[in-house]
């Protein structure tokens, strides 16, 4: 039995679509055949990816998105709907880290992560929300309304690791904010989960992996292997497709078992 998820007339918001797994979520959307919104700050490297998705014959919009700024989401979401109409589904993915030990941190620090990883995914998912239930209250009888929102939080939230503390509280806040979200928003259709990945290579730590420590880590997984982005395109398209109203406040694990 073959199977597919067709995304055809939904539009998607990526969020840190400029790099690392925004931007393969971003195609693999795309790919899908949703019009895909590209977020972030880094707008020459949106524009890029804008049209490598459209060469491939998908629909691309960017936005210049910074998710420390509360004027900027607003602006941003707002700009979004009205070039590529009523966003269905919201991929919540801008994230940053520091490495340090605990005594290490300072109120920078802190600030730093916290602000981008649980205060701006949070007033993200905050005012895309809002425009669906606006949306599923007052629509006609039939309308499709609803939405998904995937939060990506890392296997760190489950699992903390050492001299990433900070990073792995903000992301706890993100797994319990998802279901938070669910439990207030499910019954307007609006299914809230999170995606928890593990070790993936990216640009931004593909040296690390060739490194001493980053071999060691590497020997400590429970198949010795780190993932590619592309190994989350399963989850990820099962959490946005229409299929899925019934997974509601999942929080998936997709670390090849690390954190078991």
């Amino acid at each position: 039995m073959s199977y597919s998820i067709d995304l055809s007339g939904r539009v998607a918001l990526v969020t840190g679509a400029s790099s690392g797994l925004g931007t393969q979520f971003a195609k693999t959307l795309a790919g899908a055949g949703a019009a895909v919104v590209l977020a972030g700050r880094r707008v020459e490297r949106l524009k890029a990816l804008r049209a490598e998705i459209e060469a491939s014959g998908g629909d691309a919009h960017v936005v210049t998105l910074d998710v420390t700024d509360h004027d900027s989401i607003k602006a941003a979401v707002a700009h979004a709907e009205t070039e590529m109409g009523t966003i269905d589904i919201l991929v919540n993915n801008s994230g940053v880290s520091t490495t340090q030990k605990i005594t290490e941190v300072s109120p920078e620090d802190y600030d730093y992560v916290m602000d981008t990883n649980t205060k701006g995914s949070f007033f993200v998912a905050q005012e895309v929300g809002k425009r669906m239930l606006a949306r599923a209250r007052g629509a006609a009888p039939g309308t499709f309304t609803g939405g998904r929102i995937v939060n990506i939080a890392s296997m760190a939230g489950l699992k903390p690791l050492s001299q990433i503390g900070v990073y792995a509280m903000s992301k706890a806040a993100v797994i319990h904010m998802t279901r938070a979200m669910a439990l207030e928003w499910g019954r307007y259709g609006i299914n809230v989960n999170a995606i928890c990945p593990g070790y993936i290579d990216t640009e931004i730590n593909h040296h690390h992996w060739q490194t001493e420590q980053g071999q060691k880590l590497i020997a400590m997984m429970p198949r010795k292997r780190i993932g590619q982005p592309k190994d989350l395109d399963a989850v990820l398209m099962l959490l946005c497709s229409n299929e899925s109203h019934f997974i509601n406040g999942a929080v998936i694990q997709a670390d090849d078992g690390f954190a078991i």
